[in-house]
């Protein structure tokens, strides 16, 4: 069956039924499914899983007052009346010293050691002078300096992470900290993605005339990668039609997301449309932007499908724009990628229309201030300009030429991949 949307259009060179990016992010984000399959899995192999259930301390963090200095551990109150402190033993993280310090006594302690009953002050080891076993305090000692005390970090029962919280290294060390040694993920979304294309030859194989090598499935499974999915390869599918339903089919049937590159303009070997009007329930549209005009959004079974267009630059702008910020809301992950306004330094060529993302280069002068300049040729083909680049200029849909000075938005890349 085959659905479609109703859009109003500006006054501007948009054609009739063109998204805005802000209007197709709008309906994905209507048409997205709850996913909810959780798993567990071992603390070593939660590097970029995304916690499933919010995680309540089961202990104090530290689990006792400790010294954060190597020093003598003695009574604070005693600051004022006492100079002279007798050693009485000494504590070592581990060893704890067991005893009980009295009045003009201390113990000397290590960073990280328990500190002794009667104690709550550490006194850094170069601020005293050694006589034996006697110490002479210097002046501007506090009571309960240098001290970590239990629960300062985290107190038993309080939230420690929330659900929804990418694991990284620190949230890993984290949960090893407090006894965890697995934990409760959200399974991996399953991305089923292809290639569309007779020209399309797999990196693997010579290439013939007429053909190109297929970058898209490597840029592809990269950013799925990065977004901590399991990316499904399904290689390179022809143009016919009949090969493409199948592979449609067989991915439905494994993936929650399909993904392909290709084929969903309008040219007679262009058959991404018609299948997915056969198969599925499909919203086809052309969006309002540059590059990446050309874009399917549907259902087909259980599973979302995005047609990204085949250019390179355009599928990796139709992918972070659009496709990664679906992902992530299905992931659980709460994710405010950056944007500022910066001086531009080159003039840059735009008509009214569309929102356009051009490649950038960030860069900072010397008086600290940010700017950003063109990296050259914006063709949508010329996968270079991402890799010199390290931002998109977004240029919104109104805008004109841009002339030297400009402010303009920039995107940085690393807030996306």
């Amino acid at each position: 069956m085959t659905t479609s949307l109703n859009t109003s259009c500006c006054e501007d060179e948009r054609e009739p039924n063109t998204l805005s990016i802000e209007e197709a992010l709008q309906y994905i984000k209507t048409q997205l499914p709850s996913f909810t399959d959780i798993e567990k899995v071992g603390l070593q192999d939660g590097l970029g899983r995304i916690l499933a259930h919010s995680i309540l301390s089961p202990l104090n963090l530290p689990p006792h007052d400790c010294a954060a200095m190597d020093g003598y551990a003695l009574a604070g109150q005693t600051l004022s009346t006492t100079q002279q402190y007798r050693v009485i033993g000494s504590a070592f993280a581990g060893k704890p010293f067991l005893g009980t310090v009295r009045e003009g006594e201390c113990v000397r302690i290590m960073t990280g050691a328990v500190l002794p009953e009667g104690t709550d002050t550490v006194v850094m080891q170069e601020h005293v002078t050694c006589l034996e076993e006697i110490i002479q305090l210097g002046t501007d000692e506090h009571p309960r300096q240098h001290v970590r005390y239990k629960g300062e970090d985290l107190a038993q029962g309080q939230v420690a992470l929330q659900a929804g919280k990418p694991l990284l290294a620190a949230e890993l060390g984290l949960l090893a900290s407090l006894g965890f040694v697995e934990i409760t993920v959200k399974r991996r979304l399953r991305i089923a993605f292809f290639s569309t294309g007779d020209e399309l030859t797999a990196p693997t194989s010579a290439l013939e005339r007429g053909h190109i090598y297929d970058s898209n499935r490597t840029t592809l499974y990269a950013m799925l990668k990065r977004l901590g999915v399991e990316p499904l390869d399904m290689g390179i599918i022809p143009d016919e039609l009949s090969t493409l339903q199948h592979a449609l089919r067989m991915a439905s049937g494994q993936a929650e997301v399909i993904l392909t590159s290709g084929g969903v303009s309008v040219g007679e070997a262009d058959f991404v449309k018609q299948a997915l009007s056969d198969l599925g329930n499909i919203h086809f549209w052309k969006l309002a932007i540059k590059p990446g005009r050309p874009l399917a959004f549907g259902k087909i079974q259980d599973s979302l499908f995005f047609g990204l267009p085949g250019n390179p630059v355009a599928a990796m702008v139709a992918f972070y724009q659009l496709v990664q910020p679906a992902l992530q809301t299905m992931m659980g992950i709460k994710i405010n990628i950056p944007t500022w306004k910066v001086r531009c330094t080159s003039k840059l060529a735009k008509k009214p229309g569309r929102t356009e993302f051009q490649r950038g280069l960030l860069s900072q002068t010397e008086n600290g201030e940010w700017t950003v300049c063109s990296t050259g040729a914006q063709g949508s083909g010329m996968l270079r300009s991402m890799s010199e680049g390290n931002c998109f200029i977004i240029l919104p849909q109104e805008q004109g030429r841009v002339q030297i000075n400009d402010w303009v938005t920039v995107q940085p890349f690393w807030g996306l991949i």
